[in-house]
């Protein structure tokens, strides 16, 4: 047998997703990315505990205790990406105008709360008022569901008005704001093509057998997994341009070294004296 018979798909991606996402810590730690990026940073370690703690608990503990824990922290996650965005905007638009800021938030919001009424189911008053445990932990993982489904909208408005604006002001080309930008809005594209193609999936199919059942499952496993490859990328992508200083970085270079003169005196020898002039 192969002595890597036994491990799956969603095994080698969880692998590679968390290693990269403890290469792209390093990288804002060691590169000192994180004095500027300080939500997003939060967030990278938000996800790699995620990570951590699904494949650490799940499957080895009763399930509602496992949810207990991972519902809150997913909620809390959700919460530092919302502020990510906003750090992210706040970096991408220094200097624009206190008005340009007003319209534009009202705008995005506006787009976020249209698509967010739409897109998905609502539970029922009684589902939510339910003093149970089982309803709390429902409400918590609507709410995170709901607040993600927000940040993926705003986070792909902001990336187009990055692509487009972003120059002029403080996100230009190979910009570490860009980059992040970019990447948080591909991954959020990603997310929402995910879920919308999914969702048109659930309401047309139709399970006669459980073949076709087992077929339709296998249809969302490989989105779910399309979905984290595209993710995977993105940390890949994080790590190469954050690595890289930004153009117009002062760095330490020769033209920056103090000038070395070309015959310098050799040690315990006198400086050569300055000839005087002869006197008339």
């Amino acid at each position: 047998m192969h002595p890597f018979s036994g491990i799956t798909a969603v095994e080698v991606l969880w692998t590679l997703s968390f290693a990269a996402l403890l290469v792209l810590l390093v990288v804002l730690l060691g590169r000192e990315r994180y004095r500027r990026f300080k939500l997003f940073t939060i967030g990278i370690v938000l996800l790699a505990f995620r990570l951590l703690v699904s494949k650490l608990l799940f499957g080895k503990m009763p399930p509602i205790k496992f949810y207990e824990i991972f519902i809150p922290v997913t909620l809390l996650a959700t919460l530092v990406n919302f502020g990510v965005v906003v750090e992210m905007a706040r970096r991408a638009f220094v200097g624009l105008s206190r008005r340009a800021w007003l319209v534009g938030t009202v705008v995005l919001l506006a787009v976020g709360a249209g698509v967010l009424a739409e897109w998905g189911p609502w539970p029922a008053w009684k589902t939510i008022s339910a003093a149970t445990t089982l309803a709390l932990l429902g409400l918590l993982q609507m709410a995170s569901q709901k607040i993600e489904l927000l940040n993926n909208v705003l986070t792909v408005e902001l990336g187009i008005l990055v692509l487009l604006f972003g120059r002029r002001f403080t996100a230009g080309w190979r910009s570490h704001t860009q980059a992040i930008v970019i990447g948080l809005s591909t991954s959020s594209l990603a997310q929402l093509l995910r879920d919308g193609i999914w969702e048109l999936i659930a309401k047309k199919a139709v399970a006669h057998t459980q073949a076709e059942y087992n077929h339709f499952i296998a249809i969302r496993e490989n989105l779910a997994k399309a979905n984290e490859v595209v993710f995977l990328l993105v940390i890949v992508w994080w790590i190469a341009t954050l690595w890289i200083d930004e153009p117009g970085t002062p760095a330490t270079t020769e033209a920056a070294l103090p000038a070395v003169p070309e015959e310098p005196v050799p040690i315990g020898e006198p400086a050569p004296e300055i000839a005087k002039p002869e006197s008339e």
